[in-house]
């Protein structure tokens, strides 16, 4: 298939090698604004780009009726908007705040985790990620997904925010430092004893594989997806 890649950092040269390696042609490695000419008629776009740039060149790509996968975080207020326009136009997108297996099995993980844990008030939450200085945007997009399923199934918590965890606040702790691809935490804490559990990302080819296997399973669809659809979790 042809992928073009929109935003062409760390994250997407690793992506150019990864489709590359599993036969892909990558037609198009955009760092600026994307237009119908500098795209090079692709069959899917994948999208790494930074928060400010994101919607503007997820609503380009969709109106040009060619499927994205979005692995950008920090423009969500828009993701209603951007998953109509898909339908609009009779294609497909597909949203990932983390494409790694791994992240994604977490996300399952804490799902389930959420739901048994709401039996036992006397646990609080908080949770804490970690992620290298180039990040602009805090919390992260895996964060802020692990919280509202959180959220979903609790009677404690009705939104999320950064820092420590107050009243009906889930907390969230952000820092940044050195390299780190991405580590998340869930801690459930009561006076007598913890329970965590936790996804630490050693590099980024497991992100950059999932976005490739997203783009290479979203050919030929229509609608809105997540990487639980990829997967089937």
């Amino acid at each position: 298939m042809k992928i073009a890649l929109v935003g062409y950092g760390k994250m997407g040269k690793i992506i150019d090698k990864i489709a590359t390696e599993r036969g892909h042609s990558v037609v198009a490695r955009l760092k600026e604004f994307p237009s119908q000419e500098l795209l090079n008629d692709p069959d899917a776009v994948i999208e790494f780009s930074h928060p400010k740039a994101a919607y503007k060149n997820l609503k380009f790509c969709l109106e040009q009726k060619i499927p994205v996968v979005c692995g950008t975080t920090g423009w969500l207020e828009h993701r209603e908007e951007i998953e109509q326009l898909a339908a609009d136009n009779n294609t497909a997108f597909l949203y990932g705040s983390n494409f790694s297996l791994g992240a994604n099995l977490f996300f399952a993980l804490n799902k389930n985790l959420a739901k048994m844990m709401n039996k036992f008030p006397e646990y609080d939450i908080q949770l804490e990620e970690i992620h290298h200085v180039h990040k602009k945007d805090a919390p992260s997009g895996t964060s802020i997904t692990l919280a509202e399923e959180i959220i979903s199934y609790s009677h404690k918590y009705e939104a999320w925010k950064l820092e420590e965890t107050r009243d009906k606040s889930l907390g969230i702790f952000s820092i940044r430092e050195n390299e780190v691809p991405g580590t998340h935490s869930v801690f459930y804490r009561s006076e007598v004893d913890e329970i965590e559990i936790k996804h630490a990302a050693f590099s980024r080819e497991g992100f950059a594989l999932g976005a490739v296997i997203a783009a290479e399973w979203i050919l030929g669809k229509q609608g809105s997806f997540t990487m639980k659809d990829v997967l089937v979790l």
